[in-house]
C-alpha cells in the first residue's frame, strides 16, 4: 500500500455518527484500503448553506494501493450506498467524503482536485486534520494549516463532540 490519503467525512442527516462509522467501515472493507489514523469527531455549524442541521465531521488517514481516481470512485460509491443525494450545493447530506490530500500530489482533473481546493477555508477540516498530521513529511502542510486556521473567523463553529482519546473514546472500527 504505497499511497497515503487524508479523507474528510461529514454528516448532518439521520444518525450522523452511524453514517460516519458506516462510511469508514465500508471504505476499510476493501482490501486495498487500510485505516492508519483518525481524528476526534467534531460537531460543526453549517458553512455556505446555513439553513440546515449541525454536522458531525472528522478526518481519517488511510494507506491504499488505489490510484487517486480509484479512491474517488470508491468514495462516491460509498456516498451513494449510504443514501447521499446531491441537491443543494453545500446542503444537507447523509454522508460526504472528500479526498483532502493524496500523497504529496497535485491533481487537477474534471472530477478531482487535490489538495482539496477549499480545505484551507474550512475550520471543520483543518482542526481534525491538524489533530492527526504529526508526520515530519507533512510539516509544511501543518504550518500552512495552522496559519490558515489562525486567519479563519468561524473556528468557534467547530466543537469537540467525541474525543478520540480520553473519557469518551471513539472507536470507528472494531479491533
Amino acid at each position: 500500500m504505497e499511497n497515503t490519503a487524508f479523507i474528510a467525512l461529514g454528516s448532518n442527516i439521520g444518525d450522523r455518527y452511524d453514517n460516519i462509522t458506516s462510511a469508514i467501515d465500508q471504505l476499510v472493507s476493501y482490501s486495498d484500503i487500510h485505516l492508519v489514523n483518525y481524528s476526534s469527531i467534531y460537531e460543526t455549524d453549517p458553512v455556505g448553506y446555513e439553513d440546515q442541521d449541525l454536522f458531525l465531521n472528522m478526518v481519517i488517514e488511510i494507506q491504499t494501493g488505489l490510484t487517486a481516481m480509484e479512491l474517488l470512485e470508491l468514495c462516491l460509491k460509498t456516498e451513494l450506498e449510504l443514501g447521499r443525494k446531491r441537491g443543494i450545493r453545500w446542503g444537507p447530506r447523509t454522508i460526504d467524503l472528500d479526498i483532502l490530500t493524496f500523497n504529496q500530489e497535485n491533481i487537477e482533473s474534471e472530477k478531482l482536485i487535490v489538495p482539496h481546493p477549499r480545505m484551507l477555508e474550512r475550520a471543520f477540516v483543518i482542526i481534525p486534520l491538524l489533530e492527526i498530521t504529526h508526520d515530519s513529511q507533512l510539516l509544511k502542510i501543518n504550518q500552512l494549516l495552522e496559519s490558515s486556521l489562525e486567519e479563519l473567523p468561524n473556528k468557534e463553529g467547530v466543537r469537540i463532540w467525541k474525543r478520540k482519546n480520553g473519557e469518551d473514546v471513539f472507536e470507528p472500527i472494531e479491533s
